[in-house]
């Protein structure tokens, strides 16, 4: 094998230094060469970025306000934007440097290249430090001065109750609708929604649209314009109105329109409200499904609401066959609480319970769509349409065969109830009032914090909507429910007290479900079969989930 010599390197010595090297068109070694040229020239060794603690976002300029998490790649590209002279040198790496979170400081190292000679290529390491500012951005500064608002949504429902918008204001809250809103005012008959854009108002305006049955009219108000530009600035006004049938009224359809929803009874219950009212006769078991758009051509209006039920016990009861999902037709023979049961002092001045005493001991037979859950001993809270005059034209067209006595809605629990146990979960709230820097808070929320005369009112809907959460599974998987954190106290059990066992009764009458034995008072056991929130329906609650720490109270039952 021959052995071939490789080429002599030559080598030439640094001009500045001496020292050996390659030959290359400066003649310079690198150190000497990095002394000589610096390539970061032009680019600065300290910035800032504006940060709005309002809305947690950094200006992306020119004019981009964009949420960016610490040290990601969004926030690392927000900084090198900020970098004058990047473009006459090539990036080949940058990454965040650890500084500590509240140092307002963000450091960031960067490897460039760039060609210094003819065929001469020089990298550099180098750092740059940020310095974080903070600032308002366009739409937190519309939102702290007053009256800035561009777009304004107006729900309404004209009933006696908030229990619609204390649901709606959970659907809100799950699905996030309130992210764009400014804030939320509450006013007689409903709520006022503001916003900094028509299009976030437009955005609600479709989102409530699709929750419930509702029409909608738009408006809008010329605040400036220009000429010469063709230009205007305008403030809009969408006006939201609910239909107001709500879940468990008693609705009277006109006969007109029942004939064509299947030639439904008219007399019906209403069984749940989503973007359309369903509605059940409970003598035929009988659905129908009314939507927005056929309501509002021929509206009608609920004859009683919850607060107009009266209580039952359930005599016997027979399922008479048919069978519609779970509503089961039934046979019922029903009486009034109490009917036979008096109370006086040692047998003298016996006084019934009911003021009419003529009907208070009568049975009751009627049909009802509860077959499935109720059973002889059950209390079970229905209309009492004997004797009972409605402000009604459809109603008064009605035969008196087709008018039942007793029309019943939804078993009742009122020895639970008198337990005044405290529930193990809570609900989130709306909290965009003054004072209140975060979305959402543990408190009452926007509904009721008017206070007034009709505080004590509010809170007795407030209840009857968390009984309602707990005995109705359907409605309870459209909402959060949040565990309640050990450290959390118990509110007071006043309104579950003054709710238990229905009606308010005579001073000096015992409750139906206490009795007496020798003289001491016995209480009934609660029912076995009352409707528990299960501890996998309930969800964690993290501190990202509100900007404040508000106090959460939970609800006695």
């Amino acid at each position: 094998m021959e052995f071939v010599q490789s080429a002599p390197i030559h080598r030439v010595l640094c001009a500045d230094c001496g020292t050996p090297i390659v030959p290359n068109g400066a003649n310079l070694c690198v150190a000497c060469l990095r002394n000589t040229i610096d390539i970061t020239e032009g680019i600065p060794k300290q910035s800032s970025v504006a940060f709005c603690k309002n809305c947690e976002r950094f200006l992306s300029p020119p004019l981009t306000w964009t949420i960016a998490r610490p040290e990601s790649q969004e926030l690392l590209a927000i900084c090198l934007k900020k970098l004058k002279g990047l473009n006459k040198v090539r990036l080949t790496e940058a990454h965040f440097i650890w500084t500590e979170p509240h140092s307002k400081r963000l450091r960031v190292s960067m490897t460039i290249q760039k060609e210094v000679l003819t065929a001469t290529i020089l990298e550099q390491i180098f750092e740059i430090e940020f310095l974080v500012q903070y600032t308002q951005c366009p739409d937190c500064t519309r939102i702290a001065a007053k009256n800035t608002w561009r777009a304004l949504v107006q729900v309404r429902q004209k009933v006696q109750h908030k229990r619609t918008f204390l649901f709606l204001e959970q659907l809100i809250l799950k699905h996030g609708a309130q992210k764009d809103t400014i804030s939320v005012k509450e006013v007689r008959d409903g709520l006022d929604f503001f916003y900094s854009q028509k299009s976030h108002a437009v955005k609600m305006t479709e989102f409530l649209t699709g929750s419930v049955p509702v029409r909608s009219k738009a408006s809008e108000q010329l605040l400036s314009s220009d000429t010469h530009s063709n230009t205007a600035t305008f403030k809009h006004t969408f006006s939201v109105e609910i239909a107001p049938i709500c879940k468990d009224d008693l609705v009277c359809i006109p006969p007109k329109q029942a004939r064509s929803l299947g030639n439904i009874s008219p007399l019906t219950i209403c069984t749940r409200v989503g973007n359309s009212i369903h509605l059940i006769d409970p003598q035929t078991l009988q659905l129908c499904e009314v939507n927005a758009p056929v309501y509002w051509r021929v509206p009608f209006f609920s004859l009683a609401s919850v607060t107009d039920l009266v209580e039952f016990t359930v005599l016997d009861i027979e399922p008479s066959g048919p069978t519609k999902g779970k509503w089961v037709l039934a046979d019922a023979q029903v009486a009034l609480s109490g009917a036979f049961r008096s109370s006086g002092n040692n047998g003298d001045d016996v006084e019934m319970d009911y003021e009419l005493a003529s009907s208070a001991n009568q049975i009751f037979h009627t049909r009802t769509h509860l077959g499935a859950i109720l059973q002889p001993g059950d209390v079970v809270m229905g209309y009492h349409l004997t004797n009972t005059n409605f402000n009604s034209d459809d109603f008064a067209q009605l035969s008196s065969d087709r008018i039942p006595d007793i029309v019943l809605v939804k078993k009742a629990y009122p020895n639970r109830r008198k337990k005044n146990k405290t529930r193990n979960w809570k609900l989130r709230s709306i909290a965009k009032e003054a004072g209140e820097d975060g979305e959402t808070s543990g408190a009452r929320g926007v509904v009721g914090r008017t206070g007034g005369r009709d505080s004590k009112k509010v809170d007795l809907d407030y209840e009857i909507f968390l009984r309602d959460l707990e005995e109705d599974l359907e409605m309870r998987g459209a909402v959060n429910l949040y565990k309640i954190q050990k450290d959390e106290g118990a509110e007071t059990a006043e309104i579950a007290s003054r709710l238990a066992g229905g009606k308010q009764r005579a001073k000096g009458q015992l409750d139906p479900d206490v009795q007496m034995t020798d003289g001491v008072q016995e209480v009934d056991e609660e029912e076995a079969d009352f409707p528990e929130v299960k501890l996998d329906e309930l969800l964690e609650e993290f501190d990202e989930m509100t900007l404040q720490d508000n106090e959460v109270h939970p609800h006695s039952t």
